[in-house]
């Protein structure tokens, strides 16, 4: 009776629940106006005992840690990922400058794909690379060509590239030269074409061979003269600058894009070119805010690189989509891809547009999260929530929660909202295995057939099977190590 009696209490009380696990257990009783205070909890390894069993054989004596070698392995990765100082060193053509770049060779970006495997945004930009590179000249002849096996696709990871979205590389095509000063690696990337029908979406009409032909002919070599007159310009700082005015480096890159435009204006106006050309080129550049994108990726590239290959390390070095896969790289693994099918993007469309046109999750632009800012900065731009969706709240949640799964906090890259802390970088493997947290990824969205290009923006979910492979694979090279 006396304890009917206090059941019978409990139940008249205001009632003060802790959610564990699930959102869906507390669904219900949110829906009844009831607060609910959820706490973020997932089993160890995801459940799985095998992995749970390799990562405590993995970790410290005390348990308060890795053992020494991966300990060791990772205080050496983030302090060379710590100490990039990535500069614009200038644009060169692919061809000349892009590692093992060949006249037959087309990068593009993600995990290696074959042209029977890739997703319709992916065809649709080789197809446009093809016209554009002057090898076809309608999509019946660049489809041909593409099957025919004239043509050597590869990743531009595999070129100390990276490419946004479809990543398309074509040896004619213009790229930033970017150079980690402190290591002497360097990074590629093309010119930014702006958002909406551009080829790294999969379009290819003649207005967007067009612009790319102006890009070629007019903007490089424009932007590589004022490189020359100003000389290196360095990304860490602007970056850091871009971040204290509410970009993050990835989807809003507005602050960027201006600093930018800021630094350059005064040796663009200078050069000897009829004025008509140097407002066309600053007008193209104040009205595209993603112009900034294709300078912070390889940026992000050239940072890392100079982290990988590092026995024993569990850094994350690499994540990159294709469209039809997701795939990582660790330090510790070099040029092993660990891969598992590309996920959808969650986020906000055009109008005409839904998540029924959308293709999977694609490009090289995961690299600013890889690298500390991206999705992992988010709080730092409370403004992308309206191109991705999502709220202020949630995109300080986001950064707040990366903190979980990173070695270190940024000593450049910092988040004003969270005082100033350190943007969270050097995404742990092993941690992202055991807590189950993955990587928070922002992303534009293409069309799933080739040629449309754009229809949203969103954020995106990785695989955690990736990373549980290259837990597992990192495992067994240590154990061989050993023996």
């Amino acid at each position: 009776m006396a304890n009917g009696t206090n059941i019978s209490a409990l139940f008249s009380e205001k009632l003060q629940v802790i959610n564990i696990g699930l959102d869906g257990f507390a669904q219900t009783l949110q829906e009844l106006g009831i607060p609910v205070e959820m706490m973020d909890w997932r089993p160890p390894a995801g459940g799985d005992q095998e992995l749970m069993a390799i990562v405590d054989s993995l970790r410290s004596d005390t348990g308060d840690g890795w053992q020494e070698e991966i300990a060791q392995a990772n205080q050496e990765a983030i302090k060379r990922l710590l100490a990039a100082k990535p500069v614009i060193k200038g644009i060169g053509t692919a061809i000349d400058v892009v590692p093992g770049m060949k006249k037959n060779m087309i990068l593009h970006a993600g995990p290696p794909v074959t042209w029977e495997r890739m997703c319709g945004p992916m065809r649709g930009a080789v197809i446009g690379g093809l016209i554009y590179k002057g090898l076809a000249n309608d999509v019946r002849e660049a489809e041909a060509l593409a099957t025919s096996g004239e043509i050597t696709f590869e990743p531009c990871h595999h070129h100390a590239a990276v490419g946004p979205m479809a990543g398309v590389m074509t040896p004619s095509m213009p790229v930033w030269i970017i150079e980690n000063e402190t290591f002497g690696n360097r990074a590629y990337c093309t010119l930014n074409e702006g958002l909406g029908k551009v080829l790294r979406y999969g379009a290819y009409s003649s207005e967007v061979i067009d612009r790319l032909n102006w890009m070629r002919n007019s903007l490089a070599p424009m932007m590589a003269d004022v490189i020359k007159a100003h000389g290196v310009i360095d990304m860490k700082s602007l970056i850091t600058q871009a971040l204290q005015m509410g970009d993050e480096g990835h989807n809003r890159n507005r602050a960027g894009t201006s600093l930018f435009i800021r630094e350059i204006a005064p040796f663009l106006v200078r050069l000897d070119r009829p004025r008509e050309e140097i407002a066309k080129v600053l007008e193209f550049l104040n009205g595209n805010d993603h112009f900034f994108l294709n300078l912070t990726m390889p940026t992000g590239k050239a940072s890392l690189d100079a982290a990988a290959n590092i026995t024993g390390s569990s850094l994350v070095t690499v994540m990159a989509r294709n469209g039809t896969e997701f795939g990582i790289r660790l330090s510790s693994t070099g040029d092993k891809w660990f891969t598992a099918p590309a996920p959808m993007v969650d986020g906000l469309y055009l109008p005409g547009f839904s998540a029924e046109d959308a293709a999977p999750d694609i490009g090289d632009s995961s690299i600013t999260e890889t690298t500390g800012y991206g999705g992992f900065a988010m709080a730092a731009a409370p403004a992308i929530v309206q191109f991705v969706g999502g709220t202020p709240q949630r995109a300080i949640e986001f950064t707040q929660r990366m903190y979980e799964i990173t070695m270190a906090e940024n000593n450049a890259y910092q988040v004003p909202v969270l005082g100033f802390r350190g943007t969270p970088t050097g995404i742990d493997v092993l941690k992202v295995v055991d807590t189950g947290i993955v990587p928070a990824i922002n992303t534009g969205i293409a069309h799933k057939e080739p040629g449309i290009g754009m229809v949203g923006a969103g954020l995106v979910t990785p695989p955690i099977s990736c990373f549980r492979d290259g837990a597992r694979a990192l495992a067994e090279k240590i154990a061989k190590q050993s023996n």
